[in-house]
């Protein structure tokens, strides 16, 4: 039915509000047809928040699922991979959805329910959905002020991270939903991706970015219902409350559907200009337990804890990232799907690494992807405070490396990638102990000494260990890689404990009497505290002394740790 052109629009197929970054840095907003036409000539999304560019990419993902009803198997995948983009197949869908794909369609607009009214009659302020600018805490923000006014893209682009990110709370009851109590609706959880410790797969271009995060449909231990999954503008809009209990039981049909998951009801209200207000209210929930086999980009871990409230054999949680340790420390759930600790924890290791990485890993085997494409493994998530009110911090970080360390577990170079890892925590550990030491024979408490000499230790490893990481080849000596890493490893170190033992002075000089736990009294110096150390370096990373004749570097020395009663 063709439009009157006086009904406003913004039509996300052909306006402008996609913020990329093109291969020479420089970036701009796109229409949805112009990302997909220029993709390859594309570095990225950008995003206002990294939060947002992950919620991006899944609706652009699932676009392109739904644009091709595919990928069915490895053989058509890799006709996109040699050929390109279907563009023409992608303008057709484009051209058929505009009116779903219209941010102010009277009828039916873009991921949002039409005519949500607020039971006070409210319009909130922008603020809502907006994730840089946290209720009550404006002081850190480009918009201490609040957002009075948005243009239509940068509102586009918080209603989709809004679906996917948004906090939890008391929300703004709404007229005919049945959930309203006193005229709030009671949390229900985030939005689903903010459930997640996002995981995609990153190429060379925005093309690359998108196939590698495409996942076959016939792929094992992933659950579609190819005839019902449907990304959410190919279903009749969602009035107030949520879906009927027995359609929700049945959801999501596949990653259309999940990448799509209308997680709130938003109405924006706009006048010509802009948007001004908006009415959120929660939407369709969706727990996040043992949704393991519909949810591709996140790694998962067994929860003890839930079997027992839930009274299930087996429970599986998305595993969430810390952001207290970088990308590369959990290299292990990455590559081989290996938490440290899980043994532990009773986790199942065969399901803790995200299945868009065993995707990658399957490219190599039955596709032609190179086992040296380097790819970037980046981590996205949101932590959030106060009973999930707020957003505290935004996670974004990457590890690059060469897909063989993804497949080739026989050959010994993915497991010695994460013993590399165990290498550098456990020299890091060292060199805290070292620092415990000299701060005790200074007589100052070792604790904080020793968590800033780990951090520093951590900082000092960071970009080495990305870089050896990313440097890894198909063919390579496992063991002749390892052994150069645990040398750099210790050489830098050294260095550390080095500038910890000439800034500790005179006082660890001159040292002290110490009770170990044994109860025997120890005069503890810096340079007994420094001869632990070295012996104890030795022994963490023994690939990296070649001198067997350097025999006096023993961590079994009196001074050992011991000494820190």
């Amino acid at each position: 039915m063709p439009r009157d052109s006086e009904t406003p629009s913004f039509d996300l197929t052909r306006r402008p509000w996609l913020p990329v970054q093109r291969r020479d840095g420089s970036e701009e907003e796109l229409s949805l047809e112009e990302v997909f036409a220029q993709a390859d000539n594309l570095r990225r999304l950008v995003g206002d928040v990294p939060t947002q560019e992950f919620a991006l990419l899944r609706l652009l993902l699932a676009i392109l699922h739904d644009a091709i009803d595919g990928p069915q198997d490895v053989e058509e995948w890799q006709a996109l991979w040699e050929d390109g983009l279907p563009i023409s197949r992608i303008s057709d869908y484009l051209s058929r959805q505009r009116d779903r794909l219209d941010l102010l369609h009277p009828g039916q607009p873009f991921l949002q329910t039409p005519g949500l009214r607020a039971m006070s009659g409210e319009i909130a302020r922008l603020d809502r959905i907006i994730a840089d600018v946290p209720n009550g805490a404006r002081y850190f923000t480009m918009r201490a002020r609040g957002a009075e006014r948005l243009s239509f893209a940068e509102a586009a682009r918080w209603l989709v991270h809004t679906h996917a990110f948004d906090t939890a709370g008391i929300k703004t009851g709404v007229v005919c939903d049945p959930r309203v109590k006193g005229g709030r609706a009671y949390p229900q959880g985030v939005g689903w991706a903010g459930t997640l410790g996002g995981v995609m797969a990153e190429g060379h271009s925005l093309r690359e970015t998108l196939l590698l995060n495409l996942i076959a449909f016939d792929t094992d231990n992933l659950r579609l219902v190819p005839e019902r999954d449907a990304p959410a503008w190919r279903r009749e809009p969602n009035g107030p409350g949520q879906m009927d209990a027995l359609e929700l039981s049945r959801r999501p049909a596949g990653v259309r559907d999940l990448y799509t998951w209308p997680s709130r009801r938003v109405r924006l209200v706009h006048d010509s200009l802009g948007v001004t207000g908006v009415v959120l209210t929660y939407g369709d929930p969706l727990s996040p337990v043992n949704k393991h086999q519909h949810e591709p980009m996140t790694g998962w871990r067994r929860s003890p804890a839930q079997e027992k409230k839930l009274g299930l054999a087996q429970v599986y949680m998305p595993r969430e990232h810390d952001p207290s340790r970088s990308a590369w420390r959990g290299l292990g759930a990455l590559i081989a799907g290996y938490a440290t600790g899980g043994e532990q924890r009773g986790e199942d290791v065969a399901v803790v690494r995200p299945r868009v990485l065993d995707w990658v890993a399957r490219l190599t085997v039955e596709g032609d992807l190179p086992p040296d494409f380097l790819i970037r493994a980046r981590l996205v998530g949101a932590v959030y405070g106060t009973q999930q009110s707020v957003i505290d911090e935004i996670i974004d970080d990457a590890v690059s490396m060469p897909v063989v360390l993804l497949y080739e577990r026989d050959s010994g170079l993915g497991q010695h990638a994460i013993g590399a890892v165990g290498d550098a925590e456990a020299a890091v550990t060292v060199l805290g102990n070292f620092a415990f030491d000299l701060a005790t024979a200074c007589g100052a408490e070792g604790e904080p000494p020793k968590s800033t000499a780990r951090h520093l230790g951590f900082s000092a490893l960071d970009g080495p260990f990305r870089a050896w990481l990313a440097g890894l080849r198909a063919g390579d000596d496992a063991q002749e890689r390892r052994t150069a890493w645990q040398q750099q490893v210790h050489r830098i170190i050294s260095r550390q404990s080095d500038a910890l033992m000439r800034e500790a002075g005179d006082a660890a000089w001159r040292g002290r009497v110490i009770e170990t736990k044994k109860g025997q009294e120890l005069w503890l110096t810096d340079s007994q505290a420094d001869w632990a150390f070295r012996g104890r370096l030795r022994k963490v990373l023994p690939l990296a002394v070649t001198d067997e004749s350097d025999t006096d570097l023993r961590s079994d020395s009196p001074q050992n740790v011991e000494a820190r009663a």
